[in-house]
């Protein structure tokens, strides 16, 4: 893992992240992987000292399964809260479809780079899309009581409830998939929003920009591609300007 600032930490699944962050004994993670991606969350894990049944709560991002499908073996072995906004919990408990294009992906599957891709993400489980239960909704306002103090930042677009969560002590944002550094579909590495074929709406993934440029923070986890350090207003002003086609 990357070590981002005194108590928090970037692991990589396969082509995602997930970001841990320690306050005493207790840990919050922020996103799973896939469901393949279980026994590299716990490597990470026992690598900064803990097991996984030292993690107090679980915050997502969103709900697609690149990003949940590690709760499928963590929730098995600990019980553990999973967190995320209203919005997004009817398509992780599988009440509504999940926003992205599958077959279109699936029509670009001739590609060398959509190929290799596919191949790496279905050997990780991204076709056991199962219902996650058991999730809930944090309560309004403020920091949540969790490790870190975290605050949602709601960035709706790339799917309807995504959610940022900000780090204020330490200036760090991890932004999911609404502002990314790279990713292996796309040719950019420098902070950049995924194509469309992932996205439920362009204008909103847009517009959650405008929202992420309002925080304090000059550290950015994504949900891909690497740590990027800088001003956010800075970042976002790059996303804006990077192409994203496949």
């Amino acid at each position: 893992m990357e070590q981002i600032a005194d108590g928090m930490w970037m692991g990589r699944g396969t082509d995602v992240n997930w970001m841990l962050v320690r306050d005493g004994s207790d840990l919050t993670l922020v996103d799973a992987g896939y469901p393949a991606d279980i026994a590299r969350l716990e490597a990470d894990i026992r690598s900064i000292g803990h097991d996984l049944g030292d993690i107090g709560a679980v915050l997502v991002t969103h709900a697609h399964i690149d990003h949940i499908g590690g709760l499928q073996g963590l929730l098995s072995r600990h019980d553990v809260p999973v967190l995320m906004a209203a919005q997004e919990l009817p398509l992780a408990t599988g009440e509504q479809e999940k926003p992205g294009s599958r077959s279109e992906l699936m029509r670009m599957a001739w590609r060398p780079n959509v190929a290799m891709w596919l191949g790496r993400v279905i050997r990780s489980g991204a076709l056991h899309d199962e219902p996650l239960r058991g999730a809930q909704t944090w309560s309004d306002g403020g920091p949540l009581d969790l490790p870190g103090r975290p605050v949602p930042v709601a960035s709706p677009g790339h799917t309807p409830g995504h959610t940022a969560y900000f780090f204020p002590e330490h200036g760090v944002l991890a932004t999911g998939d609404a502002l990314v550094t790279a990713h292996p579909l796309t040719s950019a590495h420098t902070p950049h929003l995924l194509p469309s074929v992932f996205n439920a709406s362009d204008a909103g993934a847009l517009g959650a920009l405008a929202a992420l440029a309002t925080v304090d923070a000059d550290v950015i986890v994504p949900g891909h591609g690497d740590v990027w350090r800088g001003p956010i207003a800075r970042a976002v002003e790059l996303a804006r300007s990077v192409p994203t086609s496949i």
